[in-house]
């Protein structure tokens, strides 16, 4: 996978993280900085670790489905990111609001990175069936979704509630868009 894509990648995984980011910056009580530097760090760190698990795993299964493999990482990243799409139109339908401001804890911050990265397993499967350098790919990830949520926090703070579910329209977006470069390149023979 180029540079390009892969940065581009790592943005699309990004935009959950930064859209609860954004929501955290708005929603919970006396958000600090500290709070949101332990945020972007948990959400950089889960977002990296999650691809690693996904590629060893699908490391594991290649063989088995090596003649398929193109297909796989498709639909991996086309379902991902229709799920991105349809939850932000569904949220920007009936938008949550804030109705109390709460303290923000240590659960609540691990509850949001585990859910914000779980779509960074998948990826990582199919990392794997496209042969991507792991340790760059995460690195990268990690690094994207920790700045990415950094400035998602000082935003919320300000604009929240009008670019979170835009994010994930974005998001959602890029990672379709990558599903369907693998496979076009595995069908036209292209790298």
């Amino acid at each position: 996978m180029d540079s390009v894509t892969l940065l581009l990648l790592a943005c699309g995984l990004a935009m959950d993280a930064f859209a609860v980011s954004l929501s955290n910056g708005l929603c919970y009580q006396n958000f600090r900085r500290s709070q949101a530097i332990l945020s972007a760090i948990t959400f950089g760190v889960f977002q990296a670790v999650m691809p690693v698990v996904g590629y060893f795993a699908g490391r594991f299964f290649s063989k088995a489905i090596s003649s398929v493999d193109h297909w796989i990482a498709f639909i991996l990243l086309g379902l991902i990111g229709g799920h991105m799409l349809a939850e932000a139109i569904r949220e920007m339908r009936h938008p949550e609001s804030c109705p109390e401001k709460r303290p923000f804890t240590l659960r609540i911050l691990l509850i949001q990175g585990i859910a914000t990265s779980i779509d960074a397993l998948a990826v990582g499967v199919s990392f794997a069936l496209i042969d991507t350098n792991i340790a760059a790919a995460a690195a990268i990830i990690g690094i994207v979704t920790c700045a990415l949520c950094l400035i998602g926090a000082a935003i919320g703070k300000r604009f929240g509630a009008f670019l979170g579910q835009r994010a994930k329209l974005l998001g959602g977006v890029i990672l379709i868009a990558i599903g369907l470069k693998i496979l076009i390149e595995h069908m036209t023979g292209g790298a």
